[in-house]
């Protein structure tokens, strides 16, 4: 069962994973400039529960605050970064963050997590978020021991409930009207993966 020691231990100095076209490593400081670019962008915040950056400044401090979260083993996020720019058939910089995937929080007791992700519209439909929440899973399964990991989405954002079901998650359902994010009412889906079935689709143990 994983504990809280073990997790604040492991997230301290979070490691890196690697998939084929993407690294999962710390957030830095010096990424704010990334990051900016699409945290500013409305169309990326509209179904998330904060709104998008107004400055670099804000992004900077964000970041910042960040690397204390990460001091104290609080923060589990990783910033995604892509290995080859070729992918965008944009001009990014190799190394360059294009978005955010880890643990939202754990459920020690239960031996449980939630995940969450966000990507640039750069990289939307490339198959870059399934990518890395599937480098995440693997992490939680093999190395942290979990027995579930599921995930959370407002409704209407259908995009990224394709994410979850193509890396094997299941749909459970909708909680109607079950949160109050910028000013509204809003339902919630979930959508999960238990590790004998993560097992089961990979073959990795």
């Amino acid at each position: 069962m994983v504990n809280r020691d073990e997790i604040q231990r492991i997230f301290r100095d979070p490691p890196v994973l690697h998939t084929r076209r993407l690294m999962l490593r710390r957030m830095l400081k010096s990424d704010y400039k990334d990051m900016y670019e699409y945290a500013s962008q409305s169309v990326v915040t509209r179904y998330l529960l904060w709104d998008e950056h107004d400055s670099e400044a804000y992004t900077y401090k964000y970041l910042q605050y960040i690397q204390s979260r990460y001091r104290l083993g609080e923060f589990y996020d990783w910033a995604v970064v892509v290995k080859d720019p070729s992918e965008s058939g944009q001009p990014f910089s190799k190394g360059k963050m294009i978005g955010t995937c880890g643990f939202t929080r754990f459920h020690g007791e239960h031996n449980a997590a939630e995940i969450g992700y966000v990507l640039s519209p750069a990289w939307w439909g490339k198959g870059i978020a399934p990518e890395a929440v599937s480098a995440v899973l693997r992490f939680g399964f093999t190395e942290l021991g979990l027995h579930r990991i599921e995930a959370r989405y407002m409704a209407g954002n259908s995009a990224s409930r394709r994410v979850m079901e193509k890396v094997g998650m299941t749909y459970e359902g909708m909680a109607r009207e079950s949160m109050f994010v910028k000013g509204e009412f809003v339902s919630v889906g979930t959508c999960s993966i238990l590790r004998d079935e993560w097992i089961g689709r990979t073959g990795v143990r």
